[in-house]
């Protein structure tokens, strides 16, 4: 997969990317996040060489921010459904809230992973990277 040639002096553009927090360059996952294998994540970034697990296990706290994204979604919907539809039914809600999480599970997984390692990964940008 092509790079991009400059790296991206903004972090939370570059978390916003999905890209490498190192150099801002190399993308943190291989593929399209709508495919089937929206999970696979090289192990290293393809440009700078930072490792993306910095220990087994690293991801597990990833979980807990993705909770955090669905239960915003939970409410969000839920807020929208009583006040624009008049409260609906219970099963509107349960649908309404299971199809979007569904549909936005790539997302979810991605991003509570990038948020985690670009958190808690222990590595900062390298200005370094900007002169390419």
């Amino acid at each position: 997969m092509p790079q991009a040639s400059l790296a991206i002096a903004s972090t939370p553009l570059a978390l916003l990317k999905l890209r490498c927090p190192r150099c801002h360059t190399g993308n943190l996952f291989a593929g399209p996040a709508l495919s089937a294998r929206f999970m696979d994540m090289p192990d290293a970034c393809p440009v700078c060489r930072q490792t993306y697990e910095p220990e087994p296990g690293f991801y597990y706290g990833a979980m807990y921010i993705s909770s955090g994204f669905s239960t915003a979604i939970l409410l969000a919907i839920g807020f929208l459904l009583y006040y624009l539809a008049d409260d609906p039914p219970l099963w509107v809600y349960i649908t309404a809230v299971g199809a979007v999480v569904l549909a936005v599970t790539p997302l979810l997984f991605r991003y509570s992973r990038a948020l985690m390692l670009y958190a808690f990964g222990g590595t900062s940008f390298d200005t370094r990277f900007l002169s390419h």
